[in-house]
């Protein structure tokens, strides 16, 4: 049975979540666009997957809080892996989502916060979530009855958008290449489809979505901490995310993350060929 929060309880949460994405801000633009550029090591042997001081200041700085805050929960870390809690959740954690862009300057890369249930080997449905652009200074919370964004425009609620026709989408993806071959074909087929496609702007697309301001993102080869946030606040805003065959994508692999069921139902099914 689904743990009932407790007002108080969901306050607490609210507010750590905002307490991490603070000093994930402080740590992240400690290191950003320095004269020169940032250096960076490759997690891969093949490809590049880069991992910078800042990815790895900011995680360690979330995971004090937590220590402090919250030290019965437990944590899945991009940087610094799993750590087993006792209360039944886990905190979800991308201290830098999109270090590619980091690295280059743009200021489309976030940071994402999720607490999620505690799942068998990997973390649960997410419960409640943050995407937060320190540049821009826009952070985006979704859970617990609240769907609201906070930035330079003041407040604002946040609304997915309603209806649409698939012809008349703006669908987003971080990569051209979505995937393996056969993924990336079926991406190509729902871009032929839809009115404008955009390309690289990592969590940040996820959160244009949630605000209302386009209609599909769609990515393959996730892991749990690329999509637990983008979950959470987007179901907060009233859209919907699941794999490209509707089942649960808090696992990450495949994601379908829609405005409104009717576009989701539409983009499957160019998905599915």
């Amino acid at each position: 049975m689904p743990h009932a929060f407790s007002l108080a309880e969901q306050a607490d949460l609210l507010s750590t979540a905002e307490a991490l994405a603070e000093a994930a801000r402080e740590a992240t633009l400690a290191h950003f666009r320095p004269q020169g550029g940032i250096g960076a090591e490759n997690k891969l042997t093949s490809g590049f997957d880069p991992v910078t001081v800042a990815d790895r200041a900011a995680e360690a700085a979330m995971r004090e809080i937590l220590a402090t805050r919250r030290p019965q929960d437990g944590i899945w870390g991009e940087e610094y892996g799993v750590t087993k809690g006792t209360s039944g959740f886990t905190w979800v954690l991308d201290p830098i989502d999109g270090t590619r862009g980091y690295l280059s300057g743009t200021p489309t890369w976030g940071v994402l916060i999720a607490l999620s249930e505690e799942g068998e080997s990997k973390p649960g449905a997410p419960l409640m979530g943050v995407i937060d652009q320190p540049y821009i200074g826009e952070r985006f919370v979704g859970g617990f009855g609240t769907a609201r964004v906070t930035g330079p425009m003041g407040q604002a609620e946040l609304r997915a958008r309603a209806g649409g026709d698939l012809a008349q989408a703006v669908l987003f993806s971080t990569f051209p290449e979505v995937g393996t071959a056969e993924e990336g074909a079926a991406f190509a087929r729902l871009a032929k489809q839809v009115k404008l496609t955009r390309y690289g702007t990592d969590c940040y697309a996820y959160a244009l979505l949630a605000a209302g301001q386009i209609d599909l993102v769609v990515e393959a080869g996730l892991q749990p901490y690329d999509v637990a946030a983008p979950i959470a606040v987007i179901e907060a805003a009233g859209g919907l995310v699941t794999d490209w065959a509707g089942g649960p994508a808090y696992e990450g692999g495949r994601v379908l993350a829609a405005a409104n069921a009717e576009i989701h139902a539409a983009a499957m099914a160019v998905l599915q060929g």
